[in-house]
């Protein structure tokens, strides 16, 4: 019989942390092993992607009767009227739950990358994806893609989080969750990865490029292999694009600027309309349901994402009046869903309606001689500059329309067209669908930038607590005998009950003992800074801003402004060292030197 080592539990416990240790350390090290760990989270979104998409797909299929996709259907009845409230009941008890079990509010990838460096909890991300499903899985006017980056993103934050992995690689491994979620989505590799770069990276560089495209590229495949996902259209033989041709795209793309900002701002409306109500959050998505439900029977297109809708508009030739009834039916009912609390994204809906106003604008040939283009072509622009001003990523969806004509020439004029939004909903509006509702409950960010470190070095963090302070009772004389020249620079004054009341500078005392009169001066005409006040909650660049609007090298920081009592002192030497310090640590990991 062979002897086989014994450990003790104390003794596998270690060796178990020695191994766990190493593989941290391994993919701790450097860009190989990153790429290595994204085709992991890039197989994981292909497999995530396939779940949900199969689960919404069944949902419909046993709610609504229907094989293939929802808005392609020529489902009718009571049912259409029946899914979406009977989606907003669930919904509405979800919510209850929640509402007395979690109180945080849950953050999606690009909140989490920007402000907490990719920590994104995996629970609160598999409650959004659960609601997401039952959402468009019951008619709801929602695409899945919100749910899609959330779960991948969520368990990709997990992983990086086991790992331990740095600041910068975990904004990067969060990054290459949604990068897979998306191409697997659409099928779409270039716009997975774009996807990733513009809206939960928010930065492009050459570290970032490889785990994300591999992440990618590993999620198409594996979707692939279990699903026929994603959209192609054939937009046929075009011919030759001409100079005059760009004219028309750029006026598209500020059509869609003006309506995307109307759109986004219709939504926040019946948000905040609903909020002010006397409807509790329970009941809310009921009452969108039957909203939705009523539009769903006058046109099945705007149930759910509108796969099957955009196919039918973009393939076959409509009325205008068609046409037009379709986009305002769908776009109030998206405004609705996402408005009355029903989980998901505009991804989808924002291209479908971005197709709409493209077939529509080319009924306007007759205005513009120069219009010589197929309406489907239009069609293709118009998703595209839509979509860019709702979701944000210009060089996202001008590789979507790349990836789903398979054209240069039209990527061309989608470009264009895309670049003439982003700019027009930069300018006027400020803001994509997402960052405009990070706006709305009080956030400042714009983008997946990252900017909580910039939150999290705070006064209190950087503040000296060893002050040396003196009641202004004292006396000059008294003061001049406790703090002698050479002592300290500056001392902290408070009154009998420990208020702050100033700052004097002790050199100064000395040296000035007497004033215009010829008589002493007293204490209290030495201070400085009576009202210009540091809180230990600021962050480093408001500390910075304070500096530089009181002119001052140094300033007190008080516990709060009700007690006002003294607890440290700052300096803007060490303020603007810090930030420059941490400045150059994050652009040392964003450019992969470490």
């Amino acid at each position: 019989m062979l002897n086989k080592p014994f450990h003790s539990p104390s003794t596998a416990s270690f060796l178990d942390n020695i191994r766990i240790s190493r593989l941290q350390a391994l993919f701790r090290r450097g860009e190989l092993a990153l790429v290595v760990l994204a085709v992991g989270v890039g197989a994981l979104a292909g497999l995530l992607v396939s779940l949900m998409s199969f689960l919404s797909t069944e949902l419909h299929r046993h709610v609504f009767g229907v094989e293939g996709t929802l808005s392609g259907s020529h489902v009718s009845g009571a049912i259409v009227l029946i899914g979406p409230i009977t989606g907003g009941i669930v919904l509405g008890l979800i919510f209850f739950i929640l509402s007395r079990t979690r109180k945080r509010p849950m953050l999606d990838p690009i909140e989490a990358n920007a402000l907490h460096g990719g920590r994104l909890s995996l629970t609160d991300s598999i409650i959004v994806t659960v609601q997401n499903i039952i959402s468009n899985g019951f008619g709801a006017s929602v695409g899945l893609e919100a749910g899609y980056s959330q779960i991948a993103s969520g368990f990709a934050s997990k992983i990086g989080g086991k790992l331990k992995l740095r600041r910068g690689d975990m904004r990067i491994i969060v990054g290459c969750g949604a990068a897979g979620a998306i191409a697997a989505a659409f099928d779409a590799p270039l716009t997975g990865a774009f996807y990733a770069i513009e809206l939960i990276i928010g930065s492009y560089t050459v570290t970032t490029l490889a785990p994300v495209m591999v992440s990618a590229l590993t999620a198409k495949i594996v979707a692939k292999q279990i699903i026929d996902h994603g959209i192609t259209i054939k937009v046929g033989r075009i011919g030759e694009i001409t100079p005059s041709d760009y004219v028309p795209a750029i006026l598209l793309g500020v059509i869609c600027a003006v309506i995307a900002i109307v759109l986004m701002q219709t939504v926040s409306l019946i948000e905040e309309t609903a909020r002010k109500s006397s409807i509790s959050q329970t009941f809310r998505p009921v009452l969108g349901g039957v909203i939705v439900g009523f539009l769903g029977m006058i046109s099945p297109q705007v149930l759910s994402s509108g796969h099957g809708a955009l196919h039918i508009n973009m393939n076959t030739s409509s009325t205008l009046q068609a046409l037009v009834m379709v986009f305002l039916l769908k776009s109030l009912a998206s405004a609705v869903s996402i408005g009355s609390g029903f989980r998901g994204g505009l991804f989808f809906a924002s291209l479908f309606m971005g197709s709409l106003i493209g077939k529509i604008f080319a009924f306007g040939s007759v205005l513009f001689p120069g219009m010589s283009l197929a309406p489907v072509i239009y069609g293709v622009v118009g998703m595209s500059s839509f979509a860019a001003a709702v979701i944000g990523g210009p060089l996202t969806m001008s590789f979507l329309a790349l990836e789903v004509t398979g054209d240069f020439p039209i990527t061309a004029l989608v470009l264009a067209s895309v670049i003439t939004t982003s700019l027009v909903v930069r300018v006027f509006f400020g803001y994509s669908f997402a960052t405009w509702r990070f706006h709305l409950r009080g956030e400042t960010i714009r983008s997946a930038h990252d900017v909580g470190w910039i939150r999290d070095l705070t006064v209190g963090k950087m503040m000296r607590a060893d002050v040396r302070s003196a009641k202004l009772s004292m006396g000059i004389e008294a003061f001049r005998k406790e703090f002698p020249l050479g002592s300290t620079q500056r001392v902290i004054i408070i009154n009998d009950d420990g208020r702050y009341l100033g700052i004097v500078l002790v050199p100064e005392i000395h040296a000035e003992p007497l004033g215009r009169d010829g008589a002493e001066r007293s204490l209290d005409s030495y201070l400085r800074f009576q009202k210009d006040v540091l809180l230990p909650t600021m962050n480093v660049k408001q500390a910075a801003a304070l500096f530089e609007a009181t002119k001052s090298e140094a300033l007190a920081v008080v516990s709060d402004r009700v007690q006002h009592r003294p607890i440290g002192l700052l300096t803007e030497s060490h303020t603007l060292r810090r930030y420059s310090e941490e400045l150059d640590q994050r652009r040392r990991e964003a450019s992969g030197e470490f």
